[in-house]
């Protein structure tokens, strides 16, 4: 679970708070990278180094994850030692654990993406290229989001019971290796006959919601894997969270549904969108979970609980789009 630094108590604060006012100069920074996720690592390392010294940054420190602490650890460090940006290099799981070191924190939160989900990524608008991803952090364009705590579990974009769990579970290391995204569809084709989930959705303090449906899916924003976006009107600093709740129960239901996210991302076929800030999901038998991308272990629940605005993250310009991925058409040149 999350630890909050009590040098940096920003969860309560107000965001239009004049203590809130940024530095524009440049900062001190540290990169938390995966050895095992990153390709390329010097090459990479020479291009974000170099564009930090074209910014006028210095030179940040590179810190490795490791099995046993892939990223909150060396991020809770990096606060301590009064780092200002922390550079998140790998995939879904790096980055999470990452967020769960620096939520509740001042210390900002800059994604360079070398994994093959890269969700965060898709939902900032930040390319592969990482001189590029480097210079969304050195032109100071900042959010607070919330985060979510699911059963103890940090997570930045979102969590899922059922359906989507269960692809990226079955989605080959191998494969994604060598084909990137095409392997999410490949593990989604094995699993669009599995039976539905009879389920009991709590939201506040509302009566539950019954419904039978394939997947539950709590957004803190609203793009998948490629870009597609699944939740045409998540907000990520609204301090609640959608909630899809997906029935599609033949293959035909299937390609409606995916063609009204695709096309018509208001109006989707057996698709129920709801909000709310503390969400338990109660599923007749135990499903797969994931966060972010990241499977954890099964269960019949997934609960989720908010924490508003308890995130700084390094964004494109503009800042205050409810898509974060706006503003990103400039980057890169």
């Amino acid at each position: 679970m999350s630890t909050t630094s009590p040098a940096h108590p920003a969860d309560d604060r107000d965001p239009g708070d004049a203590s809130l006012a940024r530095d524009t100069g440049p900062l001190r920074s540290v990169v938390v990278y995966n050895p095992v996720r990153v390709d390329g690592l010097e090459e990479r390392r020479a291009a974000v180094e170099a564009a930090l010294t074209e910014a006028g940054w210095p030179l940040p420190e590179w810190v490795e994850t490791t099995e046993d602490d892939p990223g909150a650890g060396q991020a809770r460090r990096a606060v301590e030692d009064g780092a200002q940006v922390v550079f998140a290099c790998g995939g879904d799981g790096t980055v999470r654990s990452c967020i769960e070191g620096l939520a509740g924190t001042d210390v900002a939160l800059a994604v360079l993406p070398a994994g093959t989900g890269n969700l965060l990524a898709a939902n900032l608008g930040v390319p592969d290229d990482p001189a590029a991803a480097v210079q969304i952090a050195t032109e100071h364009g900042r959010r607070r989001i919330d985060v979510g705590e699911a059963d103890g579990h940090t997570f930045a974009v979102m969590a899922g019971i059922g359906f989507d769990a269960a692809l990226l579970d079955d989605a080959s290391t191998a494969l994604k290796a060598k084909a990137g995204s095409i392997a999410y569809v490949l593990s989604a084709l094995t699993h669009l006959r599995d039976r539905s989930m009879h389920l009991e959705i709590h939201l506040d303090d509302q009566p539950p919601v019954r419904r039978r449906a394939r997947s539950v899916i709590i957004g803190n924003v609203g793009r998948l894997q490629g870009g597609v976006r699944l939740l045409a009107d998540a907000e990520p600093d609204n301090g609640q969270m959608d909630v899809a709740v997906l029935a599609p129960r033949t293959l035909g239901h299937w390609v409606q549904t995916a063609w009204g996210v695709l096309r018509h991302p208001h109006r989707v076929a057996h698709l129920d969108v709801l909000r709310a800030s503390r969400i338990t999901v109660v599923s007749d038998r135990e499903e797969r979970r994931q966060v972010d991308g990241d499977v954890i272990e099964p269960g019949r629940t997934l609960t989720v609980t908010i924490r508003p605005q308890a995130l700084e993250l390094c964004v494109p310009r503009p800042e205050r789009s409810p898509d974060l991925a706006e503003g990103s058409e400039h980057l890169g040149g």
